[in-house]
């Protein structure tokens, strides 16, 4: 039976044309703070496996769920209408790595359910809230060698990459997300490849459920890893009819600023997402990185008051208080306006 795309994303689309929406902050950054050892990685479960498994944050969904929750509705009390699911590396590519490939597909899943019974224990009338299946890039590119002395040499394929996604987005999907987001994109073929993997599920399904694309500007030159300008990652990725298309990640938001106003400029038939680190990394700060949530939330309120946001959060260093300060800052400007609605026939159907 074909499910309406609007009954999962619709209300999202319908307060994106109200209001500026606000996504929550770092995962990474949170779960730090808990001080996790390996023991609770590994929980009964994974008690002999063989590899150390402190640091794969996306297996916390199996072992410490509770922390993973607790997460979520700090981020949610804070304000925040969407909220990610704990899966940034949760592909069989990245789990590889970790000797846990063949555990993917549950990892998703979980993440959604948790994510998900969160954001249902916080919804109002007033305020529904959103799940974001998080699809993040890989620790393999297919478009650049790993090997500075091989220019041609690949350690993924597209194939493999659009299995690997394909897998975690039917994960997200069984588990209830709203929105699929790619997200961190460093590499526009990576992207692609999940692209490919969300249409080819979405259309097999009959369930069609918008999409995010957000991008990672590396350096100050205004390109992503693969050599792209915000201008060209835009219309690589344009025929996805996404529901945004953004920024994230990498650089802060003073740094920022230029590429989301290009973005801005160029995308006009979309909604324009942004959510930047807390400006760069220091060691000496209790986040990792410099920037309060006074600093923070001042810059998303100056990209509100030029007009250029629909989404708004955080990515590496910001907290619930980063995501509270912002939400408070930009509730009284307007949502930029789309210039043509792309993206309704799909919801539509």
């Amino acid at each position: 039976m074909r499910t309406c795309a609007y009954t999962r994303g619709g209300a999202l689309a319908d307060l994106l044309q109200r209001r500026i929406a606000v996504i929550d902050g770092a995962m990474g950054t949170m779960i730090q703070r808990w001080k996790l050892g390996e023991a609770d990685f590994r929980g009964h479960r994974f008690a002999d496996h063989p590899k150390d498994l402190k640091g794969n944050n996306d297996l916390l969904v199996l072992t410490r769920p509770d922390v993973i929750r607790a997460i979520h509705e700090q981020y949610l009390a804070a304000g925040a209408d969407l909220i990610e699911t704990n899966t940034f590396g949760a592909t069989a590519v990245a789990q590889e790595d970790y000797g846990l490939a063949h555990l993917a597909g549950e990892m998703n899943e979980a993440a959604a359910r948790l994510a998900r019974a969160a954001a249902d224990a916080h919804a109002t009338p007033e305020q529904p809230r959103f799940v974001a299946g998080a699809l993040g890039p890989t620790p393999r590119t297919a478009s650049i060698s790993p090997d500075v002395n091989d220019p041609g040499a690949r350690n993924t394929s597209f194939d493999e990459l659009r299995a690997a996604y394909r897998e975690q987005a039917e994960g997200l999907l069984r588990g209830g997300c709203d929105v699929f987001l790619v997200e961190t994109i460093f590499d526009t073929l990576n992207a692609k490849a999940a692209i490919f993997a969300l249409d080819e599920l979405m259309e097999e399904t009959g369930e069609r459920l918008p999409v995010i694309v957000s991008g990672t500007v590396t350096d100050a030159s205004g390109r992503i890893l693969s050599g792209q300008t915000v201008a060209a990652f835009w219309h690589s990725v344009r025929h996805a009819r996404p529901l945004a298309v953004g920024l994230n990640c990498a650089l802060g938001a003073t740094v920022m600023r230029p590429y989301i106003e290009e973005l801005h400029k160029v995308a006009g038939d979309t909604y324009i997402s942004c959510y930047p680190n807390a400006g760069l990394p220091n060691p000496m700060s209790e986040t990792g990185f410099d920037e309060t949530p006074a600093v923070t939330g001042a810059l998303m309120e100056e990209f509100a008051g030029a007009g250029f946001l629909n989404i708004v959060g955080g990515c590496c260093g910001t907290t619930p208080d980063h995501i509270a300060e912002i939400a408070r800052r930009v509730r009284g400007y307007r949502p930029r306006t789309r210039q043509d609605p792309l993206f309704t026939p799909l919801l539509a159907a």
